[in-house]
């Protein structure tokens, strides 16, 4: 599918393309389906980012809310003692998504090949992406639909750090420092009419700390300081933000 071409009309109208066609390559070009193909019981980062995460999810997502775990992987860190009604999970690989006990159900699809989701228009509360935006070949018509699948008030939270598959990673992701990655995440959201005005959390190791080295400045600037990964989600609500 050409990438200025418009989506159907249900899913959330795409106001512009953000990635170029040289943005959207991989240096790895072999199907994402053969890459997965082997299942990875491991985690992709560490304690800290998890730990803020799953205190964001908890502050964010209702109980009983219906939640879905875009990208997902053998756990979704959404917090244990919380109860949704309902999470659905894709990935890539069902080893790794049947062993995830938070889903309630599954699927199976390459986004970069078909960035349809087969469910009922308004279906989910939340929409989550941890770790794997930076793989997304068409990110704007997987934020379009993402928009589709939410109710009104529903809320998409985006998360990654500065780890990656390099190999598989887009060209406009690979090339960036943390700063310019949030506010491409920013341009996903901006892309898609409907989506409200982006929250940027960060969370950058060291932060508590005082080192006025020419080279720890450096680093947490491009947000490659070794020790604690960065944390960064952007969050955006569907037409608007609900108050409770």
């Amino acid at each position: 599918m050409n990438s200025n071409e418009k989506p159907s009309s249900s899913a959330g109208n795409i106001k512009r393309f953000v990635l170029s066609n040289e943005g959207r390559t991989k240096i790895n070009t072999y199907p994402d389906r053969e890459f997965y193909s082997n299942p990875r019981f491991v985690k992709h980062v560490d304690d800290n980012f998890i730990s803020t995460l799953t205190d964001l999810y908890r502050d964010r997502i209702r109980p009983e809310c219906e939640v879905f775990d875009l990208m997902s992987s053998w756990i979704s860190h959404l917090p244990d003692d919380v109860k949704y009604k309902r999470v659905v999970g894709h990935g890539l690989n069902a080893q790794e998504l049947a062993k995830n006990r938070r889903l309630d159900c599954f699927f199976v699809k390459d986004l970069n090949k078909d960035q349809v989701f087969e469910m009922e228009s308004g279906s989910f509360d939340a929409v989550l992406c941890t770790v794997s935006v930076q793989y997304l070949q068409q990110p704007e018509k997987v934020f379009a639909e993402v928009f589709r699948v939410l109710r009104p008030g529903g809320i998409f939270i985006v998360s990654f750090s500065n780890r990656m598959f390099y190999e598989k990673a887009v060209s406009s992701w690979r090339e960036g420092t943390g700063y310019s990655r949030v506010q491409l995440v920013v341009q996903y959201f901006q892309s898609v009419e409907g989506f409200t005005q982006t929250e940027i959390i960060r969370k950058l190791p060291g932060a508590s700390s005082v080192d006025n080295s020419p080279f720890s400045w450096i680093g947490k600037l491009l947000g490659l300081m070794s020790g604690s990964d960065p944390f960064y989600a952007v969050i955006a609500y569907k037409n608007f933000k609900p108050v409770y």
